[in-house]
């Protein structure tokens, strides 16, 4: 070969990798796991793909129009061959991406790019999937954050959410998926984290940000889809060290309100992470049989105060992680992988008492244990059974564990002074809950390809049994949590006691009690056909089936939905037929699966009591040599509250929609992707996503029927806000449940009361919007051993009343309990920019490489901020005081509700957060060692140590007409600067 060709051969491939990891390449054609290699060569020929690494053959024969295809190639690098061609050309199969190679025939002949016996495309023309493909050598160039989280946060789209989430496309946190070689690790309790591997243990991520076919589903959000590294005939071993030390941490500021009173004290927070792990790779049986381990050792001392500064807490976990990869090539026509691995991780707080005033740590308090993690496996057998008949089979299980308590949970209540002159945590425990948790997947799956002349078959089934064993509970010898809280004379609680005259605060207490077996069966049948019309165009249509079953601790369906058709449709032309530019489109539905926590709060023995009672002052008591505090209990207020759950498993025909509806998206996408010169591309995509129905609780006042002048109390109910629920209750005012009933609840289901307690009538609730409108721009320059860029702009709207299925207005995470609907004022009048809403979004990453040994990387964040809420308490309809749109501005402190005066208070009415700028820079140093090499990695985050505010406290009223002292309080900051130094050595 001359040395030209072999530059632009070189050239040609260099361009379609970096094409592959910085745009959102449509991938329609590829497994899950996997990758594939198609393409166009002599009539008849055969076509010979070889991994030399693994030794790993197969063979096709050409069709009559010489048209070839492998599916379900692991990913790696290849050598293409075929009987029309003088010369084999090498070829990179990319996680889930399908190649085009067309490789022994001239150009006019093919018409794409030919480089001497073969051809590479940049733009995969036969596909539509929006992607991004990352692979680990370039995430070695730049400085992105050791979590699959911050590689995803590389995309387009795709931004920091709340409770340690991140948001696809306006989509809540709670709406993504993550796969590791195939297998679902996405945590099924509340679907916000996942199982995970060590960084090192990666192989390649690939970011679906939309337009996924029909073999992904039950994501509304997007998709996280990852490989782990595997053995080849070489063997191999190294060892990797990370550290984060704390000297490398800015210290936070440290904030306080305008009295001087602390709110966000960070000055003492800094932690000590050390990571060391060891792999080895090869052969057991040379081209047969490979394996890959690793051992992580872990150590990780994290240390920090409260917010107001009052406890300093200081933490350690140092559990090691272990993961293995078996892969057996039986024959060229059959393989067989598996993974397994184990994350299971305790972390161990001590909690002191902290004099903020002096920086001295005073005496201990408490320690805090939060275990979670567990042992993960999957198997995997790839047949290809004919030229054209191909299929994979996988079976495993994804084991999470959660359980979290402390030392002092058998003797200490929690209790919570919420007063606005209050000091939060006042009791001798923090715990929240004390709860146990074992969530188990079986997932199976099985995906066949079938090629009949122009059209590409894909069908497949997908199978689920989530099961969770759960047990949780309030700490203390009454299991109770007592909260102190605001309030006015007359005033209308949660459970319909009126404040007594002269009372100014109350006290509430609440059992929280659930124990049993949860389980849901996620099932899911899926067909799919890409038809080549022309060379230059191929369309797509699609069909996946979906099935919910949700079930109680007694083993009967709780919320069960069948027949769930997803229809997904695309397109993709080749507008010139050179297989360098095309335009492309996707129109889908999604359907998103009700999440366990559902089961276990709403249909499993439940016990939620709550109890009001006068706040008659604070009294001290002792506990391990500590003072503390106390609520002293007056008169009770009002009944007990046990709406929510009385403790037993009710007769759940009354508590959940018989007609449920299922929570979907529809998206559609439109997009333009073309390349300029040899390592230039540019693109575009427009994005639009509307969210249809939601799955939530919400309480129902009224049956629509009269008993004695009353409406019938239903209570709280599973079901589809602003649609039919049709639940069994009361028909006859017996106080028997006896029959069902139907109610249209946008506009009925919740009773109206005039001043004197009269019954005048019944409002329904607003039906929940979410809408993402986007436009995508990217550019980008492929790596060439000298430079690197990639740029990305992201305009989008995302408008509507409700997030999704968690709440970031309110902090609550409960997937599918947010308190959106739990009266009708929540939402009535909230139609805004949601809380994921980031006007503009600007993204740079880039590499330098000045020689051979060093190199420089950086990578750029710009968003502007979220929207500004100020969320009331009352509302002009009735006396509810709960979440609203309204603020009152005058007559407050009537008793009469007609008699007090609202403003409207819609989402985003206080203006947004400042824009957020977050640079990361990082220098390497490469020195080959022989066999093996050193690689030295210095990378430093938020360089500039920018604390732009990222979240506030929104709520404007605490009650109904009082200012909330803390509104527009900062509760969130960027996180300041740190360092991380990373040592590789590869044999």
């Amino acid at each position: 070969m001359n040395r030209s060709n072999r530059v632009l051969r070189k050239s040609a491939l260099s361009m379609a990798l970096g094409m592959c990891f910085a745009f959102a390449l449509p991938a329609a054609h590829a497994g899950n796991s996997d990758g594939s290699v198609l393409g166009r060569t002599g009539s008849g020929a055969t076509v010979t793909v070889t991994n030399p690494e693994t030794g790993f053959t197969r063979s096709v024969t050409a069709d009559a129009d010489g048209n070839y295809r492998f599916p379900f190639l692991p990913v790696g690098n290849y050598s293409l061959s075929s009987s029309a061609a003088d010369k084999p050309v090498p070829v990179t199969v990319n996680l889930g991406v399908a190649t085009t190679v067309n490789i022994g025939a001239s150009e006019g002949t093919l018409s794409t790019i030919v480089v001497t016996a073969g051809a590479i495309q940049a733009v995969d023309v036969t596909s539509m999937e929006s992607a991004t493909n990352i692979n680990k050598t370039e995430l070695e160039r730049i400085p992105v954050e050791r979590d699959p989280l911050a590689v995803a946060l590389l995309a387009p789209g795709v931004i920091e959410g709340e409770f340690g989430g991140i948001s696809f496309g306006g989509s809540s946190v709670a709406e993504n998926t993550v796969y590791i070689n195939g297998l679902n690790v996405t945590d099924f309790y509340n679907r916000v984290g996942f199982s995970s591997v060590p960084y090192s243990f990666y192989k390649e991520f690939q970011i679906k940000t939309g337009g996924y076919s029909v073999e992904f589903g039950r994501t509304t959000g997007g998709v996280i889809n990852a490989v782990t590294q595997s053995g080849t005939n070489e063997f191999k071993f190294g060892a990797e060290a990370v550290w984060e030390p704390s000297f490398l941490q800015t210290e936070g500021s440290d904030h306080y309100d305008a009295d001087g009173n602390p709110y966000y004290i960070s000055s003492y927070d800094e932690y000590e992470r050390r990571n060391l792990n060891v792999y080895a790779s090869g052969p057991i049986v040379k081209d047969k049989l490979f394996f890959y381990a690793l051992y992580e050792a872990r150590d990780y001392q994290p240390s920090n105060t409260t917010s107001t500064g009052n406890l300093l807490n200081e933490g350690d976990a140092d559990d090691g992680f272990w993961g293995t990869k078996l892969d057996w090539q039986i024959n060229d026509n059959h393989l067989l992988e598996f993974l397994g691995f184990g994350d299971s991780n305790s972390t161990a707080t001590d909690i002191y008492q902290f004099d903020l005033a002096s920086g001295n740590r005073g005496e201990y308090s408490n320690t805090r244990f939060i275990d979670n993690g567990g042992t993960n496996w999957s198997a995997t057998y790839t047949g290809y059974l004919t030229d054209s008949f191909s299929m994979k089979a996988m079976y495993g299980e994804n084991e999470r564990e959660f359980a979290q308590s402390s030392l002092n949970d058998i003797n200490c209540n929690r209790i919570r002074d919420r007063r606005d002159v209050g000091n939060g945590d006042i009791g001798c425990t923090s715990t929240s809950t004390v709860a146990e948790r074992l969530d188990t997947r079986e997932a199976a799956r099985l995906d066949f390809e079938w090629t009949l002349g122009d059209h590409l078959l894909r069908f497949g089934l997908d199978h689920e049994t989530n099961t969770s064993d759960h047990s949780q509970f309030y700490p203390g010898p009454d299991r109770l949590l007592y909260e102190i809280n605001d309030t006015s004379p007359g005033a209308t609680l949660a459970n319909g006691g009126v404040v007594p005259d002269g009372v100014t605060a109350y006290v509430r207490t609440r059992s929280n009690e659930v124990d049993g077996t949860f389980e849901s069966i996620n099932s899911a049948y899926y067909l799919e056909d890409n038809w080549t019309v022309t060379p230059n165009l191929v369309l797509n249509a699609g069909l996946r089936m979906e099935a919910f079953d949700n079930k109680n601790s007694d083993g009967d369906s709780y919320i069960k939905i069948d027949d769930m058709l997803a229809p997904r449709f695309g397109f993709t032309w080749d507008t010139v037929g050179d297989g360098r530019t095309k335009i492309f489109g996707t129109l889908g539905r999604y359907f998103l699966p009700v999440a366990n926590v559902i089961n276990i709060k709403q249909a499993g023995g439940f016990a939620d009591v709550r109890t009001f009672y006068v706040f008659n002052g604070l009294e001290d008591f002792e506990f391990n040599g500590n003072t503390y505090q106390r609520p002293i209990l007056g008169p009770q207020i009002g009944p007990v509250d046990d709406s929510q759950g009385d403790g037993t498993v009710g007769d759940l025909r009354g508590e959940v929609d018989k007609n449920m509806d299922p929570v979907y998206q529809d998206e559609l996408i439109l997009g333009f992707q073309s390349m300029m010169g040899e390592k230039w591309s540019v693109g575009a995509r427009a994005i639009f996503r509307d969210l249809t129905n939601a799955i939530d609780d919400m309480e129902l006042t009224s049956n629509g029927i009269l008993c004695g002048g009353e409406p019938g109390y239903i209570g709280y109910i599973m079901g589809n806000p602003g649609e039919d629920a049709t639940v069994y209750t009361d028909t006859d005012c017996d106080g028997e449940n006896d029959g069902f009933v139907t109610i249209d609840t946008s506009v009925a289901g919740w009773a109206l009361y005039d001043d004197d307690g009269n019954y005048i009538g019944e409002t329904g609730f607003e039906r929940p919007k979410r809408t993402y409108k986007a436009l995508e721009l990217q550019i980008d320059r492929a790596w060439d051993k000298h430079w690197s860029f990639n740029a990305s702009y992201t305009l989008s709207f995302s408008e509507g009343n409700a997030e999704g299925p968690v709440n970031s207005d309110t902090d609550f995470a409960d997937t599918g309990r947010t308190e959106n609907f739990d009266d009708p004022w929540v939402n009535y009048g909230g139609n805004g920019f949601l809380p994921n809403d980031r006007r503009h979004q600007f993204k740079f990453r880039g590499a330098y490489g000045f020689n051979d040994h060093w190199q420089v990387g950086a990578n750029l964040i710009a968003e502007s901020g979220r929207p500004v809420n100020a969320f009331g308490v009352g509302n002009p309809f009735d006396g509810t005081n709960y979440h609203s749109n309204f603020i009152c501005v005058a007559n407050c402190d009537s008793e009469n509700p007609s008699q007090r005066v609202y403003e409207a208070s819609p989402r985003g009415v206080a203006g947004r957060l400042p824009w957020t700028y977050t640079l990361g820079a990082n220098v390497s140093y490469y020195q080959p060692l022989g066999r093996g090499d050193l690689r030295v990695k210095l990378a430093v985050y938020n360089l500039f140590n920018s604390e732009k505010v990222i979240e506030v406290d929104d709520q404007l009223e605490s009650d109904i007409g009082f200012i909330n002292p803390s509104y527009r309080q900062p509760t969130g900051y960027q996180t300041p600067r740190y360092g991380q130094l990373t040592v590789t050595v590869n044999f």
